[in-house]
């Protein structure tokens, strides 16, 4: 292969075999791609496999092909066409031994890991490049799934996310060291199988305190009656995992008696929810999702939030109310850590769908059963404990992120 004085190599060569892989890059314009199959049409070439992508405005057009011995010398044609429209073009042989190598490679594991920060860096891909290599995993393909993040500052809050397809079967420590690096790097990093369930899950429970609503129910309640510093502390025990669920309910409870039920009324009316929730239910809604609250809070603000979510289920504890006041009691059976993950699987099998198609989302302790359950269990911002302890975290983003963990793009979510 020669290379002409404006750098576009002149192809002069016979393959030894039938095999040649076709690269083409340059500024991108319509019809580039129809013009070069179009040529090879004409050549009687078999196209084995083909792939094409453009970064702003600049394509890179990649065709293996399978030659038939009267188009190994007239490959000379394409070049002009190329030139012509302003291209560069590389062809190489390709082994046939290597081919078939590749080939017997069809059907074997593929894994999605999704990349998740506000901006992403050359210095993120760059180390989890690095350990994807040094795991023996190779890098098929790279996609931006988020907006492109505009020069000039937004009010909003940014956010970007690139998913690579890996080949290879993951080590058992993958997943581990790259939890250790997402920590690093303080970015989100989630490893999952690219299985048919991918993108076809269809029902998603959340956790309602510190999940859907950027607070908790209880801790407000507390307030108002005068007895926060006691029911945060006791709520903190809970979330880590150090003290027993159904104990700290009962304590919490009981310091809320004679409490009357207008406070409910009007902190409900004031819930903060959390940052990216109504876009991933309106996505969620147009892609026919079934959505459930499974919560150790409260039934009164798990309705209000179906009513303002559009929520098809809710499953909370029911405080006790006698003459319009919080007896400091809760009404049988609470729902704990096991009722959460058996209340998931009874939704699943309600709804007619396997559990692999379920996604659960939580931040505490009492939410580990419900995301081990779940085909999908996602940690967000959540404590430390629930973080190590779950397969996915999400603790820099806001919950409509989890939209990318099902692959879908902000401009598939935008377009509808």
């Amino acid at each position: 292969m020669l290379i002409s004085d404006n750098k576009i190599p002149v192809v002069q060569m016979r393959f030894m075999n039938n095999l040649a892989l076709i690269n083409i890059t340059g500024r991108d314009k319509p019809g580039l791609t129809a013009l070069v199959t179009s040529i090879l049409s004409e050549m009687d070439v078999t196209i084995l496999d083909i792939g094409q992508a453009v970064i702003h405005d600049y394509l890179n057009l990649g065709i293996l092909t399978e030659l038939t011995d009267a188009t190994q010398e007239p490959l000379q044609g394409i070049r002009a066409a190329i030139e012509k429209a302003g291209l560069s073009i590389n062809i190489n042989k390709v082994d046939e031994h290597r081919y078939t190598q590749w080939v017997q490679q069809q059907g074997r594991r593929r894994t999605i890991l999704t990349l998740l920060s506000r901006k992403i860096k050359a210095s993120h891909v760059s180390a989890v490049s690095v350990m994807i290599a040094e795991h023996g995993l190779n890098i098929d393909k790279i996609t931006r799934l988020s907006g492109r993040i505009p020069l000039a500052g937004s009010e909003k809050k940014t956010r970007a996310c690139v998913e690579f397809s890996l080949r290879g079967e993951p080590p058992a420590q993958f997943r581990e060291n790259l939890m250790a690096l997402a920590g690093q790097l303080d970015v989100d990093i989630a490893v999952q199988e690219d299985g048919i369930f991918r993108r076809h899950r269809r029902l998603i429970a959340f956790d309602m305190d510190s999940t859907l609503i950027d607070t908790e129910v209880i801790d407000e309640l507390a307030v108002v009656a005068g007895v926060g510093s006691q029911v945060s502390a006791i709520t903190e025990l809970a979330m880590t995992g150090q003290l027993d669920f159904h104990e700290s309910l009962r304590q919490r409870v009981s310091l809320l008696k004679g409490l009357s039920v207008q406070v409910m009324a009007e902190i409900a009316d004031r819930l903060p929810l959390t940052e990216g929730v109504e876009v991933l239910f309106s996505a969620l809604k147009m892609l026919g999702y079934k959505t459930a609250i499974i919560s150790g809070g409260f039934t009164y603000f798990g309705d209000n939030l179906k009513a303002r979510l559009g929520v098809d289920y809710v499953y909370a504890n029911e405080l006790e109310v006698v003459d319009a006041k919080l007896t400091g009691e809760v009404v049988r059976p609470v729902i704990d850590a096991k009722a959460k993950a058996d209340i998931l699987s009874e939704l699943a099998r309600k709804e007619g769908i396997a559990m692999e198609q379920t996604i659960a989302v939580g931040d505490g302790a009492n939410d580990l059963e419900m995301l081990a359950a779940a085909g999908l269990g996602i940690a967000y911002h959540a404590k430390a404990i629930v973080r190590e302890k779950s397969d996915h975290a999400i603790s820099r983003l806001g919950l409509d992120s989890i939209l990318f963990l099902l692959g879908i793009s902000d401009r598939e979510h935008d377009n509808h």
